[in-house]
């Protein structure tokens, strides 16, 4: 614990205010904040991606539809959005221990509540505020792993800190079903009631460093933060829910749509008008900002690849996700090892070339997906899966960085601007991904389905000979001849679907292919027009300075 009569020198002043000062430690306290952040980040990730990744046994378990229970994505989502809205501030004019108590305790709260009140409310509510608590627990794991590296390699600590809460995804894939899935999903509220627990003991034990602090909230603030949670849940809403009662079939996903853009939209008016803005909204229609947004916008919807449609395949094939532990343990080294690169090559020149290797080897493991077959298995996908989780870390943080080098200097709410929009772009993006692969997915079952029926007319000989093989195999158990066709052609049109659905998804991954490599030739061009100006811009060879 770093003691009130220290001295800081200059350099261990905090970069932004509400981030704690960057004291020197003894080897003991780094191995402390080592673990606070790593258990930060599972507490702010876990418990979403085990929902995440078991969504359609929890809506089995619940009573649900499968379009029902994405409402609790949307929830989470929506409120994570938003949050650093509300908690950027509240630490620069409360403090960074304030903050964390009434984090932590809130989420305990609403984590026992949902274990003593098991409900579909209850259960809602808890995804709400493990929304708002995993923004503000993953900025305090950001700063828990700056108190692990020294003041020389902060690029490095950015990266590790931010890709660490990525690495829930394939955790959460390797815990085992059964042990989630029980008594209303009361296990996904023990693990993270957990989390939160050891997060609390161990801050407590070694606190972070203090902060500056200053007063930073404004009346108005209050109306910007309700209407933009409310705009964001619409949103969030209807993207969860586009794919499953489709876009053009249900008027209301319309109503909804329209809603948050009504909402969004009175956000950005008002704060454009304001003396003092929670947003930077003009700053927002700057080129390098929206290069930045576009950028990861585009990326998030591209990973889906992995949560959504390379799932979705194996799914398909008949696994279960208890079947893919060991995919997702190859994933977990991949990505802890990209961390690692990532890390070790970041330097303020790299960024942007990061970013565009990022971007090829994304565009690379998805186009490996394009050729699956039904035989394709989890093994089949290791080097693919691999490639998709090394692309993740090593944009996500090259990505924040950039953003950053352009926020230094211009103040508090420049930052709350940038948080937002990031953290926005990410939460947008995974839901966004889901539904445009999943629509995609979708449209394209139906036209290979089409074409499939075409080219195996039911009077071929081929169907035929399917048909009379599939008899064959069911007369000894179906002794009515008429009943054993029926289903024998039954399942000739199973098969005939299956095919597609395969078919389907080999196409939204070359989606993802075609939206990495355009993504890739984009960042290209922007990287020959700013070494062009650069060159434009020195000084000509043997000229006096």
């Amino acid at each position: 614990m770093v003691e009130r009569s220290y001295i800081f020198a200059p350099e261990e002043h905090p970069l932004f205010p509400g981030a704690p000062y960057s004291p020197r430690l003894s080897f003991g306290n780094r191995c402390v904040y080592a673990l606070s952040a790593m258990v930060l980040a599972m507490a702010s990730g876990l418990g979403n991606a085990l929902i995440t990744t078991n969504l359609f046994s929890m809506a089995g378990n619940m009573g649900l539809y499968v379009a029902e229970a994405n409402l609790l994505l949307a929830v989470f989502v929506a409120f994570n959005a938003t949050a650093n809205l509300l908690l950027v501030k509240a630490r620069i004019q409360f403090g960074i221990p304030a903050c964390m108590h009434a984090i932590l305790g809130t989420l305990i709260l609403g984590e026992v509540i949902a274990l003593c009140f098991p409900s579909l409310g209850t259960t809602i509510l808890a995804r709400a505020i493990s929304g708002v608590a995993s923004g503000g627990l993953t900025t305090l794991g950001l700063y828990s792993v700056f108190q692990v590296f020294p003041l020389r390699l902060r690029p490095a600590a950015v990266i590790v800190g931010f890709s660490l809460p990525q690495l829930a995804i394939p955790l959460a894939r390797m815990v085992p079903l059964e042990s989630v899935a029980s008594d209303h999903w009361a296990g996904v509220h023990w693990i993270e009631l957990a989390l939160a627990l050891a997060a609390w003991a161990l801050t407590t034990l070694l606190p972070l460093p203090p902060t500056d602090r200053s007063k930073a909230f404004q009346p108005l603030d209050a109306l910007t933060i309700v209407l933009a949670m409310a705009g964001m849940l619409l949103g969030c809403s209807a993207l969860a829910f586009g794919r499953f009662y489709w876009w053009t079939d249900a008027p209301w996903l319309g109503w909804m749509v329209a809603g948050s853009l009504l909402l969004l939209g009175l956000v950005l008016w008002i704060e454009d008008r304001r003396a003092q803005p929670l947003l930077q909204i003009r700053w927002f229609g700057t080129a390098d900002i929206l290069l930045i947004a576009g950028i990861a916008l585009v990326v998030r919807i591209a990973l889906t690849e992995q949560t959504y449609a390379a799932v979705g395949l194996l799914a398909l094939g008949g696994l279960t996700n208890d079947q893919m532990h060991g995919l997702f343990a190859v994933v977990l080294v991949a990505m802890i090892g990209g961390i690692a690169l990532a890390a070790w090559l970041a330097q303020p020149d790299r960024l942007l070339p990061m970013m565009l290797v990022s971007a090829l080897v994304i565009a690379l493991g998805a186009w490996l997906d394009t050729h699956s077959t039904s035989d394709t298995r989890a093994t089949q996908l290791y080097l693919s899966q691999s490639l998709l989780g090394i692309g993740t870390v090593l944009f996500l943080g090259p990505a924040l960085l950039f953003g950053i080098a352009h926020v230094r200097g211009r103040g508090p709410t420049y930052l709350v601007s940038f948080v937002v929009l990031f953290s926005t772009t990410q939460n947008l993006g995974g839901l966004a991904g889901a539904a445009l692969l999943g629509s995609v997915q979708t449209i394209r079952a139906r036209v290979h389905a089409g074409i499939l029926s075409d080219a195996l007319p039911t009077g071929s000989p081929l169907a035929a000979q399917r048909i009379a093989a599939s008899d064959a195999q069911i007369a000894p158990v179906l002794p009515d001849p008429a009943a054993a066709a029926a289903q024998a052609g039954a399942r000739l049109g199973s098969a005939l679907q299956a095919q597609a659905n395969i078919l389907a998804f080999n196409d939204t991954f070359w989606v993802v292919t075609l939206l990495a490599l355009a993504l890739a030739a984009f960042l290209a061009l922007f990287i020959l027009v700013q070494e062009a100006r650069r060159l434009r811009a020195a000084p000509p060879a043997g000229a006096t300075p």
